[in-house]
């Protein structure tokens, strides 16, 4: 899920333009506008399904799937978008970013490249063209320079991020806290500020901070002075009890500072550099105490947010902000800076040349201000969201937050670690599983455990192929070939020799038995209905099949497991075959060959009742598959 921070900063840049298109896209727009993506999206499907298919639904609809994360979806709906005359630039843009997201790394070019037609002058499409072959350079784990860890004893199956340390003492934002009111947007607790003790490199005990700091609003991204006295944060416009918004009727984000007074802190005041009318966040101070640095999408910006800096007086007060410029700026987002000891800036961007999503970058300093950008690559950066991030260049330790694949909840806290390069060889052969004949140019694909996408290569004549790796990490190498079944296999991670693999491919219509097609379980995540990429992997199988039998007509069924009311969990189904559905058609299967319908939890595949276990859980949440026609 898309990082639910990102999604509130967003909200003065989504809002404040949008109008209806007509009475009928009435309901759905405002759904929309008021970011609550979801209901947007059952909406626009209502109206597609009625037969309004304009760039303007069809537009909003691929926003709406991009703005949660569902990279699967989204491609789907701006694919169909960016081939008509009407289309907006930036929806080319989007749907090159989803194309990167889903390891489409040629797609992604060539659409990089559509919209560098379109906007030549845009920093990101400027940057893209001096460098268009990027991609393998950082995706390539030769050049992983970090490892990350999952903090397993405070992250919960809500957000947590940030990474401020303190004494021996951790602070970050969580949505943990139930006594709080949901948020609209993603269902969870508004945020609240905590600490928790590092004990022999243990992160544990996590506590609320007061109920001074913590409201019944978001607060998030502590920023404390070397000194100790003071702590920066931000938070919701809602100060003195008064509770502030735009003339668009946005409640923005304002930074506020506290101070230490007999251990707690206290005394709080708004920055005077905060305004109703647009937000200021993510603060993060200078190693010497002099300078506040924070995000902004005040006007007078390159883009949707962009970074400044705040000269910090002796006496407390303020100078005015200053744009960070070009250098570190661009037309898209640029979030959560944060300054090492030795002057270094990182922070979060959506625009610089990434993998995905937000990713980490870092700038040396350089007389006043910062040199050469650069993406911090793998470990650090993922296919999703990537930030929050700081760093001890002393111990070359420090945190990242993340929503990639693997986690245990919307954002968690990593703990980095800088390593030492090691990189040693998996040698795959492919073969045909009834001749065992070798299969030549079969399309190797290597998956890190957390099903980020690395790289991709083809065997040889002899169905050979070699695939570097990084030591002592597991990873999973799936095989695709026209006609065959794709397969993979899990390479346990190693630290000396060679691996030597060999992957069997059977022909595609042996995974048809009777009436059903045979695919390893497609499974879903609770409460989503986003194609994950290992059901990506299994439904490709679906499509290949159909491809070679032109006649084929197939029905998906959606299970979900009990959890949740019957009703609901209908629904969920529903959209889950739906997803499903999109896409096969996604791939070139004519949309009248395949259809889907949800069974909610009516049709367990194991009928544990009230006392399922998670696993069990898992194998309910199932997607089938009926040849209703051959």
């Amino acid at each position: 899920m898309k990082n639910i921070y990102i999604i509130f900063l967003l909200m003065a840049v989504s809002t404040s333009t949008l109008t209806a298109q007509n009475f009928k896209t009435k309901t759905a727009d405002e759904f929309y506008e008021r970011l609550q993506y979801n209901d947007a999206i059952d909406e626009y499907h209502r109206l597609v399904k009625r037969g309004d298919e304009s760039t303007y639904v069809l537009e909003r609809l691929a926003n709406s799937y991009y703005n949660i994360n569902d990279t699967k979806n989204a491609e789907i709906f701006y694919k169909r978008v960016v081939k008509r005359l009407d289309a907006d630039p930036e929806s080319v843009y989007n749907y090159a970013q989803v194309l990167k997201a889903n390891g489409k790394f040629s797609e992604y070019n060539k659409y990089m490249k559509e919209y560098a037609k379109l906007r030549p002058q845009d920093s990101r499409a400027i940057a893209f063209m001096q460098d268009p072959n990027y991609l393998p350079r950082i995706a390539d784990e030769k050049n992983q320079k970090f490892e990350a860890v999952n903090l397993e004893e405070i992250n919960t199956r809500y957000s947590e991020f940030g990474g401020t340390v303190v004494d021996n003492e951790l602070y970050f934002s969580s949505s943990r806290n139930i006594l709080r009111k949901n948020y609209d947007l993603n269902d969870e607790p508004f945020l609240d500020l905590y600490k928790a003790t590092i004990e022999n490199d243990v992160v544990k005990n996590a506590k609320l901070l007061n109920d001074e700091i913590n409201t019944r609003f978001h607060e998030s991204s502590v920023a404390i002075t070397p000194d100790g006295t003071r702590m920066y944060f931000d938070r919701n416009d809602y100060f003195n009890g008064k509770y502030k918004k735009s003339e668009q009727g946005i409640n923005e984000l304002n930074i506020f500072y506290a101070e230490k007074v007999n251990g707690e802190w206290g005394n709080i005041q708004s920055a005077p550099f905060n305004s109703k009318e647009f937000s200021s966040s993510h603060p993060a101070i200078s190693p010497d105490g002099k300078t506040l640095y924070f995000s902004s999408d005040r006007p007078g910006g390159m883009g949707n947010a962009d970074l400044y800096k705040v000269a910090i007086n002796e006496d407390g007060t303020f100078g005015e902000p200053e744009n960070l410029g070009e250098g570190i700026n661009t037309e898209g987002r640029e979030v959560f800076p944060f300054v090492d000891a030795n002057g270094t800036l990182y922070f979060s961007s959506d625009a610089h040349l990434g993998l995905g999503g937000l990713d980490v970058f870092s700038a040396p300093a350089k007389g006043n201000g910062f040199g050469e950008v650069k993406n911090l690559g793998l470990g650090i950066n993922s296919s999703s969201d990537d930030f929050a991030f700081s760093f001890n260049p002393e111990t070359e330790e420090g945190y990242v937050s993340s929503n990639r694949a693997g986690g245990k909840g919307s954002d968690d806290i990593y703990k980095i670690k800088k390593i030492e390069s090691c990189d040693l060889p998996i040698n795959v052969l492919v073969v045909d599983a009834s001749t065992n004949e070798p299969i030549s140019d079969a399309r190797i694909d290597l998956y890190d455990n957390r099903e980020n996408k690395l790289k991709s290569q083809n065997t040889d004549a002899d169905g050979n192929s070699e695939v570097l790796v990084v030591c002592d990490q597991d990873h999973v190498v799936q095989v695709f070939k026209e006609g065959y079944e794709s397969n993979a296999e899990t390479v346990a991670g190693f630290n000396e020799g060679e691996e030597n693999i060999t992957i069997a491919l059977r022909p595609i219509d042996d995974i048809v038995e009777g009436n059903i097609v045979k695919l390893n379980t497609i499974y879903f995540d609770f409460d989503r209905h986003n194609i994950k990429p290992q059901a990506a992997f299994e439904l490709d199988k679906l499509v290949e099949l159909m491809k070679k039998n032109e006649n084929m007509v197939i029905k998906v069924e959606g299970h979900t497991d009990n959890r949740g009311s019957a009703a609901y969990n209908l629904n969920l189904s529903d959209r889950r075959a739906k997803s499903t559905v999109q896409y096969v058609i996604s791939k070139g299967i004519s949309k009248d060959r395949i259809s889907g319908e949800g069974f909610g939890e009516s049709r367990p595949a194991v009928d544990c009742g009230g006392n399922c276990t998670n696993d069990e859980h898992q194998q309910n949440r199932r997607s089938e598959f009926i040849i209703q026609k051959r």
